[in-house]
């Protein structure tokens, strides 16, 4: 392709400026010699070509109403993933990692640019964890970690995360019902605190000087401005731990005047950097608040007032709905906007809308779903939509993802091998993004038939695929109605009956379940999937493991033995890859924490057991001992919750579907000779609704669902339920007996 020398584009020496919609056009002057954008598009440009400007192709101009909570920071193949993990083994630079996150934030920002978006968020992406980031930028360090001011590095940042040699990380917690953690934050009376990292002014001033179409050596500078998202104070203080040595009454809400002067200097900073929109997620609203925590919201946004003069400002809310209470305080906040409801998980959430919003004040409402895979109904979601547009006003109207979309999968188009009928039932990320400025076009007259006639189709299709209805299994699932389904004999029996049968100690031991997982076992199962390796040579592989375990379990004389799950890959996707109504991604991957990501099964039908899942490697673990071997199962709740669930029936039926399965492979365990089973129920406190009140019918079916496994089994069968630490001590507030699910013994 031939060049031609001509006036070019670029970034230095700037002739001049114009503003279209949220798009920055910069034309400038610069030497041929420069180098483009790793990320610039190019297109030849000849003497008699017109103008490159007058070929661009920008969406709607960004002018239509939609907005994004957030975005996925991994990327599409998971390169901060693999980047993070080289830099922390030495293996490469910060530069090197800042190299590859620099150039994720930009293929985000020109993505949802490219796509329409009015609103793009920034500052959401995050080396580890967003509210560790806040934590950084307002200097609130543990002293442990040695930091004695000054900017917050990757040392730091990271021994924060991490921990260090000498020193161990923060607490993480599950950030409230998702899969996704958080670092807890440690504060008392003596934090000290400082605007200690401009990473929300530097990824401002990033975006808004991104480089994103070239052509050839002709550069056309697209600065896109965003909307800078902060963890909001109130839901800081309240997401946050006393340190220890604090009292464990200490009252976190009595640091917000403290942080309030901080989250100023990093207002100031982002208006001073040409800011107009800037977003608080204060994602504590939509939980049980008490009067005096509803009270710091108004103290904190009063305060904040003066400061975000000039300002818009959003405050998002999502995962569930915004109580009565909390509705009222949140739109009767000064200074504020905008305000940013779930109204997939929070559609009660409408009627307080219909009910009254405060007149002249943006809505943005989140109707696409960020937390599942699933392709959005838009005729429905337009629905919603016209419902409440007479009531906020069609130019006051945003339409938005529900949540931030880093809970969903990324980019759909890297799914090459995934059935392609269930392909078109689904939408990542990427997807979600042209769904809502979709229905932005169409509020604002401009809709995209195609696009809206393919969604139907694909919509049709799911309703009425003969894969996703399974009717022996309806009518099963069905029977459980009315019934508690609990073994029929009481615990002392039952107990009473296996010592006869087990003859163990009175404090007989055991282990929870898998072992180490070694290379070169992972190595076998990967060949075997890959076909390199025949079946038999596999289950010699596998077969010589399980008797290492078993000898070593032995030399320790435990009582209770496991066979080390050698065969297993993930506790879920292991028997989501051997039941119906499962499908598996090659890159759906969710960040869970840090660099560590999961790829959750998606559940998109009717769910049964076409064959035994476990009996065969269990029943070869007994053969090779005396000593009682257990049977090991992931519980059908824990499946659920580590799943990307159907969305068109409800949750507790498609887990009655799952136990049924689990129950059918119990049974067979038993007819096998497996007298000892453990079901592990690792995620049941994370299907926990976040409001109260919905708490029981939560623990009613996902106890129900638990005593379908084991119903059917005899006296001298042993059933045991196994929970994470954590689960335990934050069910303390229920009746704990329904951990022993009646199962037992």
């Amino acid at each position: 392709m031939s060049q031609v020398s001509s006036p070019i584009f670029s970034p230095f020496t700037s002739l001049g400026r114009k503003s279209i919609g949220s798009l920055s056009f910069a034309f400038s002057l610069r030497s041929p010699a420069a180098t483009p954008s790793p990320l610039s598009l190019r297109f030849p440009i000849s003497p008699s070509s017109p103008p490159p400007f007058t070929r661009l192709r920008l969406t709607s101009l960004r002018t239509m109403a939609s907005h994004i909570v957030g975005y996925p920071r991994m990327g599409p193949k998971r390169e901060l993933k693999f980047a993070l993990e080289s830099f922390w083994d030495g293996k490469s630079s910060a530069e090197d990692l800042q190299k590859v996150s620099k150039d994720l934030r930009s293929s985000i920002w020109k993505q949802m640019a490219e796509a329409g978006i009015k609103y793009i968020p920034s500052n959401t992406f995050s080396y580890y964890d967003q509210v560790l980031d806040t934590t950084a930028m307002i200097g609130a360090v543990p002293p442990r970690y040695g930091w004695k001011g000054g900017e917050i590095g990757f040392d730091v940042y990271f021994s924060m995360a991490r921990g260090n040699a000498s020193v161990p990380a923060m607490e993480m917690t599950k950030w409230f019902d998702t899969n996704y953690h958080y670092i807890v934050p440690e504060l008392g009376p003596d934090v000290k605190f400082s605007y200690a990292s401009h990473k929300a002014v530097d990824e401002y001033k990033e975006a808004k000087a991104l480089t994103d179409l070239s052509f050839n050596l002709s550069m056309l500078q697209l600065g896109v401005d965003t909307v800078p998202v902060l963890v909001g104070p109130v839901s800081y203080l309240l997401l946050s731990k006393p340190a220890k040595g604090v009292d464990k009454n200490f009252s976190l809400l009595s640091l917000l005047d403290k942080i309030i002067p901080v989250y100023k200097q990093v207002v100031s900073d982002l208006k001073s950097a040409g800011a107009t929109w800037i977003q608080f997620d204060e994602p504590k609203l939509v939980m049980d608040l008490e009067a005096h925590e509803l009270k710091a919201f108004t103290l904190a946004y009063s305060e904040l007032e003066t400061s975000l003069f000039g300002l818009n400002v959003l405050i998002e809310t999502y995962f569930a709905d915004v109580p009565a209470e909390a509705y009222s305080v949140l739109t009767s906040l000064k200074g504020i906007t905008g305000f940013g409801f779930d109204l997939v998980r929070g559609a009660k959430t409408i009627d307080l809308i219909k009910g009254g919003f405060p007149s002249g004040k943006y809505l943005f409402a989140g109707v696409v779903d960020g937390r599942n895979i699933w392709a959005n109904d838009l005729a429905a979601s337009l629905e919603v939509l016209h419902s409440i547009e007479g009531i906020v006003g069609k130019d006051k109207l945003v339409v938005s993802s529900s949540c931030s979309l880093l809970h969903t999968a990324v980019d759909l188009v890297n799914e090459t091998k995934l059935d392609k009928e269930i392909k078109s039932w689904l939408a990542f990320a990427a997807q979600k993004v042209l769904e809502v400025n979709a229905l932005a076009k169409e509020l604002s007259g401009h809709k995209d038939q195609p696009f809206f006639s393919a969604n139907a189709t694909a919509l049709a299709s799911r309703k009425s695929s003969p894969r996703v209805t399974n009717q022996s299994v309806q009518i099963a699932a069905a029977a459980l109605k009315g019934s508690d389904r609990r073994r029929p004999t009481t615990v002392s029996a039952r107990l009473a009956a296996q010592q006869k049968k087990l003859n163990l100690p009175s404090l007989p031991t055991t282990t929870i379940g898998s072992f180490p997982q070694t290379m070169d076992l992972r190595r076998v199962r990967r060949e075997y999937k890959a076909k390199k390796i025949s079946e038999d040579d596999y289950v010699k592989a596998i077969k010589e493991e399980i008797n290492k375990v078993v000898k070593i379990q032995e030399e320790l004389d435990i009582d209770v033995l496991v066979h080390g799950e050698p065969e297993r890959n993930d506790m879920v996707e292991y028997f989501g890859e051997q039941l119906s109504g499962f499908a598996f991604t090659a890159n759906g991957w969710v960040q869970s924490y840090g660099s560590r990501c999961v790829k959750p099964p998606i559940i998109y039908g009717d769910v049964s057991r076409p064959k035994a899942m476990t009996v065969f490697w269990s029943s070869t673990a007994q053969s090779m001992t005396k000593r009682p071997m257990k049977g090991m199962l992931t519980g059908p709740v824990t499946i659920l919750n580590w799943s990307f669930v159907r969305n068109d029936q409800p949750r507790h039926e498609t887990c009655y579907q799952i136990a049924l399965a689990i129950k059918d492979e119990v049974e067979d365990l038993e007819k096998a000779g497996i007298n000892v089973i453990q079901i592990d129920e690792a995620a049941l406190r994370e299907g926990l609704p976040l409001r109260k009140l919905e708490h029981a019918f939560y623990l009613d079916w996902a106890v129900h669902s638990f005593r379908i496994t084991n119903c059917g089994v005899q006296d001298t069968t042993q059933v045991s339920i196994t929970f994470l630490p954590a689960n335990c001590s934050k069910f303390c507030g229920f009746d704990f007996s329904f951990c022993i699910m009646d199962a037992g013994n």
